[in-house]
């Protein structure tokens, strides 16, 4: 195995298991312990696939993203603030990673999503809940999925990976945000939710840490030549 290639593969192959397995079966279980711990393996997982494959400070960067997504994910059961807290934290992480790998020459195509995604993601976001009251809360909160979603989008990381997984991340949360309002009564956000969120983490996922370890064997071999 080269190195610029991830170890550990069965690890991420349990993680999308265990993701898969809980939207087949593990969301229609009551939020006790067993359920909520299944709900957080597969990020979990992901999160201990990405540690054990970090090899500097972006590596264990993505980790703790990940990690703070298991973490939202188990929390969130029993406190929605305090789930929306370890979300937005990962949020934050993930944005100062993606911003300080941002791609310097964009088209303007490029430029247009990522500003859609961190002005429309919260915008949207606001508009979204029937409680008005709860509105500005969501929308702090958007906003922090917003950088997110637009700094992965305007980083040199791979668009068609991790790009695409934190547009499907943030399209998850907005859907989310939509039951609470014109969506409420929609049978179709019980089978998107959870899919997208678990799917563009796992894009994530594999498209950070792949990168990361292509580019420091690439700078491994620019130091031996």
């Amino acid at each position: 195995m080269s190195s610029a290639a991830p170890k550990f593969p069965l690890l991420f192959v349990a993680a999308l298991v265990a993701g898969v397995s809980y939207w087949i079966g593990g969301q229609h279980t009551e939020p006790a312990l067993l359920p909520m711990a299944w709900k957080g393996s597969g990020v979990g997982l992901l999160a201990l696939w990405a540690a054990l494959n970090a090899r500097n400070r972006d590596g264990w960067q993505i980790a703790a993203v990940l990690a703070l997504g298991a973490l939202g994910d188990v929390v969130l059961e029993r406190s929605q603030a305090g789930g929306g807290g370890a979300f937005l934290a990962g949020h934050i992480v993930a944005a100062a990673l993606y911003w300080r790998h941002h791609r310097m020459k964009r088209t303007p195509s490029q430029t247009a999503l990522a500003l859609l995604l961190l002005v429309g993601t919260p915008l949207i976001a606001f508009l979204l809940p029937a409680d008005r009251a709860a509105a500005p809360l969501i929308a702090v909160y958007a906003l922090g999925l917003g950088a997110m979603a637009g700094s992965a989008w305007a980083s040199t990381f791979p668009r068609y990976r991790l790009g695409i997984g934190a547009v499907m991340f943030a399209a998850s949360d907005l859907l989310i945000f939509a039951k609470l309002g014109p969506l409420a009564a929609s049978p179709l956000l019980h089978l998107l939710i959870w899919p997208l969120y678990f799917g563009g983490q796992a894009l994530i996922a594999w498209g950070a840490v792949t990168t990361l370890l292509r580019w420091k064997a690439d700078e491994e071999l620019h130091h031996r030549l």
